[in-house]
């Protein structure tokens, strides 16, 4: 028989290992490491493709019989973009199985699942396989993030818990400069099989980083619980008349958040390319500007990352949401709408409007911090996972008509430029989602 969910509530006290001024312990900061590795080399998995999607497909489209057009090269980008994020959505699957079997076993396992068709897709040989590997690749890496915050949450202690969560997200930038340090020095080189190869290998080393690395110890005071519950229970808790409200309010935020990402920013190394062109840069030197645009974007969301503990503090949770959300409201409207048609004389513009467009990226750090917050120990990886992977199933459909965009006007400027409209619709709501500041985690 299923008891009813527990209540919400918070930790009464921390252990004294982690009171203020304990230094971290050995497994906090080996497990850090751990999780932070794990979302970085999501990270630069996530952006390599963007970095060879005109290439990849230059080659693949006309293996598939499909003439690799302009408009074309959209669409299919778009396409695969799409079939990527469904993958990520599924990704939700591995919340129950992080709350039932515990989090530092699940985030291997999906290191595990999105390195090994990482580098599949170096061997492809159709746009369909390499859709296909993209599809799997996004299952693990949608996973990576949900096991890797909450396991910072858990095991870091409440006064650093807050700092740890920007901390933790700035990895997945740092891949963002990985991914660009890698397509300057090899992708210009060798081409994008050599991207997806490099991207598939790294993973490797998360293997010595794991070793050793023990479950948090508010999972294990639980373990024997949630492992009595059936399969889909966790997923069910979220609905619970308690917590229903605030599931569905993060996953539309996500929602937003992804159509910054996935509809906008991905897009920056197209954008870069077409403007480097136009104004007379071709070939190495284009996919040079383009590793350039993506490290300066990687480093203002880092900038970001590390700037979201003060604003969230400061602010609450809703308000440093909000802050990020403006940004990315007003520059994706600016870059795509207005400087992306200057053609090559709007190149250095676009660099300027990059860095606040980065900076605005670092609205997803706001979720490391927030979702853990809001919810008990015995669904909180679900929690996490549910949110921040089953909008994209809608953020799929909205990619895949950004990619018909694209192939309808032959530009991805107004495209792009139309997702500032999900901002705003995120800003109507963040002053209804939880506020959690000041709050400590509930048990």
């Amino acid at each position: 028989m299923n008891a009813q969910p527990m209540p919400i509530q918070p930790s009464s006290a921390e252990p004294s290992s982690v009171k203020s001024g304990a230094s971290l312990t050995r497994n906090q900061v080996r497990g850090f490491w751990a999780s932070w590795g794990g979302w970085t080399l999501d990270g630069m998995d996530s952006v390599i493709y963007a970095l060879v999607l005109v290439p990849s497909l230059r080659e693949l489209l006309p293996r598939s019989g499909i003439a690799a057009t302009k408009g074309n090269i959209g669409y299919y980008g778009g396409l695969l973009f799409a079939l990527f994020l469904i993958g990520w959505g599924l990704a939700f699957l591995w919340g129950p199985i992080g709350d039932k079997f515990g989090r530092v076993r699940t985030l291997m396992l999906t290191v595990l699942c999105y390195s090994v068709f990482t580098l599949l897709s170096a061997f492809a040989v159709s746009v369909w396989q390499l859709a296909i590997l993209r599809l799997l690749a996004g299952i693990g890496i949608g996973g990576e993030w949900a096991m890797g915050g909450t396991f910072v949450a858990e095991e870091w202690p409440e006064h650093r818990r807050i700092v740890g969560a920007g901390f933790m997200h700035t990895g997945y930038y740092f891949g963002f400069l990985l991914a660009a340090l890698a397509n300057y020095s090899i992708g210009s080189h060798f081409g994008w099989r050599w991207m997806f190869a490099f991207g598939g290998l790294p993973a490797l080393l998360l293997a010595w980083i794991r070793y050793g690395v023990t479950e948090p110890s508010r999972w294990v005071q639980k373990e024997k619980v949630v492992q009595s519950w059936s399969w889909w229970r966790p997923l069910a808790t979220l609905f619970n008349p308690m917590l229903r409200r605030r599931t569905i309010l993060n996953s539309i935020f996500m929602l937003v958040s992804i159509c910054g990402l996935w509809a906008g920013t991905v897009y920056v190394p197209a954008a870069v390319t077409t403007l480097a062109e136009a104004s007379g840069r071709t070939g190495q030197q284009a996919a040079q500007l383009a590793s350039y645009a993506t490290m300066l974007v990687a480093v203002a969301t880092i900038l970001g990352c590390l700037l979201m503990p003060t604003l969230a503090e400061r602010l609450g949770r809703r308000g440093a949401l909000a802050f990020f959300f403006a940004l990315m409201m007003a520059f994706i409207a600016l870059t795509f709408g207005k400087v992306y048609y200057l053609g090559g004389a709007g190149l250095p513009l676009l660099f300027v409007c990059l860095f606040f467009l980065g900076l605005g990226g670092a609205n997803f750090a706001v979720y490391t911090l927030w979702l853990p917050e809001q919810y008990p120990t015995e669904c909180r990886a679900s929690a996490f996972a549910f949110s921040t992977s089953f909008a994209r199933f809608a953020g799929a459909g909205i990619t895949f008509l950004v990619g018909a965009g694209v192939r309808h006007f032959g530009s991805i400027g107004k495209p792009v430029a139309l997702t500032a409209i999900a901002f705003a619709i995120g800003l109507l709501l963040t002053p209804f989602g939880a506020e959690t500041r000041g709050q400590t985690l509930p048990s």
